[in-house]
C-alpha cells in the first residue's frame, strides 16, 4: 500500500480512472520499452550503437506516472531511464531508435546526444541531459512561469535516488513547497546509484523520510511495481498541483533488471540473489496478471499483444536504421542563435544626448526601459528587490515600479537562481537573474556549462534559453579574494555563452539592452570599480539605444602600437597611451567591448597598421583570454608584427586584500606604460 505524506499506510482503491483502452495502451508501452531495451542491447553488440542505459524495471512507474498527465499540456522533465514514460507521452518507438542509432532525424538531439535524452517541442519535453540532478531546479522554473500565467500545467521531473543526494535537488524542493509552484518530484528508487546502495546515500536510506521537513510538500511513498498503486498516487499529486494546491514527492520503489549502463557489470557489486529478488518485482508480468485477473485480457490476448509488440519493435528499429545519419556539414549548426551571429558592419555610433549618466544608474535604466518594453522579461537574485535594490543599487526601484512578481529577491543559492532561470526561458519568459559577486557564481557553474550553454546545441536547435546574468566583477576596490575575481577566461571556454564585458556607462546600457533583446544566453560582466567612477560616466543613450555585440571601439587613434583590452584596463590604457604620446609614440586603444563575439577584424586592421601589440587585461595572465587573443594575432598578422605580441595581466595569484599588495598582484597603469615602452623601443 502507499504510504501518504502523514507516514500512514493509505487505502488502496479498488478501482482505476482509466479506460479499458487506456490500460491496454499503457501495457503496450509498458512492453514496448522491455523490448526496445532488448533490442538496442543487441544493436549495440552488432556495433551499431555504442551506448545504453536502460529502464528495464521501472516501466509500471513511467507509465503510470505518464497516464495521469496531459501530453502537449503538462511540461515533463524525464530523466535517462524514462524511456517508457516518453513513450506514453507521445514519443514514438521509431523515435526511441532514432536516438539510440544517433540518426539525423532524432526528434530529440539529432544524433548529437546518446540514448536516454529524451525530447520533443510539441510534447514540452526540452531535451534532457547527463548531469544528475539538474532538470529539478529547471523544472521548478517551468513551475514557476506556469504559476505567473495562471494556467493549470503541471511540472514533472524524474530521476532515481542517487540523484536525490544533489544539493540542487533539495533546493528545488524548497522553492517549490516555499512558493506551493505545480511541481512533482518523482523519484524512481532502484536502491542503486550505479554500485553505490541506498544506505549509503540518503540518511534513513529513503528520499521520502528525508523530505519530510518541507512544509508544502506533499509525499507518497508507493510500490513502483504496481501499476495502480503508482498511478492512483500520481493522480491525486497531479489534481492538487493543477488546483494550485503544491508540489509533491512522490517515491517510486522499483527495481533496476539491467546493469546501470551497457558499460557496467552489475555482478561486479551484486549477489546473484539480489538479482533474482528482484526479478521476482518485474512489474510487466504483476501488470499482466492484473489484467487477466480484472477481466481486461485474456492469456491469450496477452500473447498476442506481446507478439505485435515484439514485431513493432523489431520494425521501428530496422525503419530507423534505414534513415540518413547527420550529415558532418551540420556539425556547426545550433551553437548559438541568430542575433548576435553577424554584427552589423555599418554600425555608426550615435552622438548621446541625455545627461551624464555614471554605469550603475544606466545599467538601472537600462533594466527599467526594458522591463517596460517586455512584460515577460524578470529579474531576481540575492538582495535585488527594494528597500536594497541590490548591494551597488543596479536594481534599486524596480521592484517597486514593477512588483514583486516581476522583481524579487531568490535564495541565496547560486544554482538555484540559474537553474530556476533556465526553466523560464524554456517557458518563454525573459529571465535577467543577477549573480551579486562573479566570485559566487561558481555553485552554478553546472548550470552555466552544461545545462544554459548546451541546451540549443544538444536539442538540435529546437529549445533555446536566452537568460541573461548579470554580475558585478573585477577588483581595485580592496575587495580581496572573494570580491575582486574576474571570471572571463573562464567563460570564454564555454561555446554557447555570450560575454560582453562594458567599460563605460552608454556602452553598458547598450549592450545590456542587445543582451536582453537577443536569443544568445549571455553572461553580462559589470565591473564594480567602474560603477561610479567618473571617468566611465557618460551622456545618456535614449531609450532606444541598441548597441549590437561584435563591435569593437577605437577609443584613441595611434600609429606605432596597439592595445587590445576591455573594461577596467581600457582607461588605465589610455592614461598610459596619453603618457607615451608625450614621448613621441602614437598608441592605439582598441576597446573589446564583447568578447563573445569577438571582434576580430577591428583586432586585426588595428595591428596590421601598427605592428605592435599589447594585450592588457584584469584576469591572471596564464591562460587568460589574452592569450587567445594572442595567439589569433600570431595566426592572423604574423607577417605585420614588428615585434612579440605582448601581454599584461594580473599575477597568477588570488587578489589580496592589502592595498599594497592589490596593486602589486593587479595590472596598473604603470605596469601598461612599461610595456608599451619596451614594445616602441623593439
Amino acid at each position: 500500500m502507499p504510504t501518504t505524506q502523514t507516514g500512514v499506510a493509505a487505502k488502496q482503491p479498488s478501482k482505476i480512472k482509466l479506460s479499458r483502452e487506456e490500460l491496454l495502451h499503457a501495457y503496450r508501452v509498458m512492453l514496448t520499452a522491455r523490448r526496445a531495451d532488448e533490442k538496442i542491447l543487441i544493436l549495440l553488440k552488432q556495433g551499431k550503437c555504442f551506448f545504453h542505459i536502460g529502464g528495464s524495471g521501472h516501466e509500471a512507474a513511467q507509465v503510470a506516472a505518464a497516464a495521469a498527465l496531459r501530453p502537449g499540456h503538462d511540461w515533463c522533465f524525464p530523466y535517462y531511464r524514462d524511456m517508457a514514460f516518453a513513450l506514453q507521452m507521445g514519443m514514438t518507438a521509431e523515435e526511441m531508435f532514432l536516438i539510440s542509432l544517433h540518426r539525423a532525424e532524432d526528434p530529440a538531439t539529432g544524433g548529437r546526444q546518446p540514448q536516454g535524452h529524451f525530447g520533443r517541442t510539441d510534447l514540452r519535453m526540452p531535451t534532457q541531459s547527463s548531469p544528475t540532478g539538474t532538470q529539478y531546479l529547471q523544472a521548478v522554473g517551468v513551475a514557476m512561469g506556469a504559476k505567473k500565467e495562471g494556467t493549470d500545467e503541471v511540472v514533472y521531473v524524474s530521476s532515481g535516488e542517487g540523484s536525490t543526494s544533489e544539493g540542487e535537488f533539495f533546493e528545488a524542493v524548497n522553492w517549490a513547497a516555499r512558493e506551493a509552484y505545480p511541481a512533482i518530484f518523482f523519484v524512481e528508487d532502484n536502491r542503486l546509484a550505479i554500485s553505490v546502495p541506498v544506505q549509503h546515500q540518503t540518511a534513513g536510506a529513503s528520499i521520502f523520510e528525508a523530505v519530510s521537513g518541507f512544509r508544502g510538500l506533499d509525499r507518497y511513498d508507493v510500490d513502483g511495481s504496481n501499476f495502480v498503486e503508482v498511478f492512483n498516487v500520481m493522480q491525486k499529486a497531479v489534481e492538487r498541483a493543477r488546483k494550485g494546491g503544491g508540489p509533491s514527492l512522490i517515491r517510486a520503489n522499483v527495481v533496476r533488471l539491467l546493469p546501470h549502463s551497457s558499460s557496467d557489470d552489475q555482478l561486479k557489486y551484486r549477489s546473484k540473489e539480489e538479482v533474482e529478488r528482484d526479478k521476482a518485482r518485474d512489474p510487466i508480468p504483476k501488470m499482466t496478471h492484473f489484467l487477466i485477473e480484472e477481466g481486461f485480457i485474456t492469456d491469450k490476448d496477452a500473447t498476442v499483444i506481446q507478439a505485435e509488440v515484439k514485431e513493432a519493435v523489431d520494425a521501428a528499429a530496422d525503419w530507423a536504421e534505414s534513415r540518413p545519419l547527420p550529415d558532418p556539414a551540420t556539425v556547426s549548426l545550433h551553437v548559438y542563435g541568430s542575433a548576435h551571429a553577424s554584427p552589423p558592419k555599418d554600425f555608426v555610433e550615435p552622438e548621446h544626448r541625455g545627461p551624464k549618466v555614471v554605469m550603475v544608474d544606466a545599467i538601472n535604466h537600462a533594466l527599467k526601459e526594458e522591463m517596460e518594453r517586455n512584460p515577460k522579461m524578470i529579474i531576481f537574485g540575492q538582495d535585488i528587490a527594494d528597500g536594497k535594490g541590490g548591494v551597488f543599487t543596479a536594481t534599486k526601484g524596480i521592484s517597486t515600479k514593477f512588483g514583486e512578481d516581476r522583481a524579487f529577491n531568490s535564495p541565496l543559492a547560486e544554482a538555484s537562481i540559474i537553474g530556476v532561470a533556465i526553466g523560464l526561458a524554456l517557458k518563454g519568459w525573459k529571465p535577467v537573474p543577477e549573480i551579486q559577486f562573479a566570485d559566487y557564481i561558481w555553485p552554478a557553474f553546472m548550470q552555466i556549462r552544461d545545462e544554459l550553454a548546451m541546451f540549443r546545441y544538444r536539442s538540435n536547435g529546437t529549445w533555446s534559453c536566452p537568460v541573461i546574468i548579470r554580475t558585478p566583477v573585477g577588483g581595485y576596490i580592496h575587495g580581496g579574494h572573494y570580491h575582486s575575481q574576474c571570471i572571463e577566461g573562464i567563460m570564454a571556454h564555454i561555446p554557447g555563452i555570450r560575454l560582453a564585458f562594458p567599460s563605460n556607462a552608454a556602452d553598458a546600457k547598450g549592450l545590456l539592452k542587445a543582451a536582453i533583446r537577443g536569443d544568445d544566453p549571455v553572461i553580462f560582466m559589470e565591473h564594480k570599480g567602474l560603477y561610479r567612477q567618473g571617468y566611465a560616466a557618460s551622456s545618456e543613450p535614449d531609450a532606444d539605444y541598441v548597441l549590437p555585440f561584435g563591435i569593437a571601439a577605437v577609443k584613441r587613434e595611434g600609429t606605432d602600437v596597439t592595445v587590445i583590452t576591455y573594461g577596467a584596463l581600457v582607461q588605465r590604457s589610455l592614461e598610459a597611451a596619453r603618457k607615451l604620446e608625450e614621448k613621441g609614440t602614437s598608441v592605439e586603444v582598441v576597446d573589446l567591448r564583447t568578447l563573445d563575439p569577438l571582434d576580430e577584424d577591428a583586432i586585426y586592421s588595428s595591428v596590421k597598421k601598427t605592428g605592435k601589440v599589447l594585450v592588457a587585461h584584469e584576469d591572471t595572465l596564464t591562460a587568460g583570454f589574452g592569450a587567445e587573443i594572442a595567439a589569433r594575432i600570431a595566426q592572423n598578422c604574423f607577417e605585420h608584427l614588428d615585434a612579440p605580441v605582448r601581454r599584461v595581466a594580473a599575477l597568477d595569484m588570488p587578489v589580496p586584500y592589502s592595498p599594497p599588495l592589490e596593486n602589486a598582484m593587479l595590472p596598473n597603469e604603470a605596469k601598461i606604460l612599461a610595456a608599451l615602452e619596451e614594445l616602441a623601443s623593439y
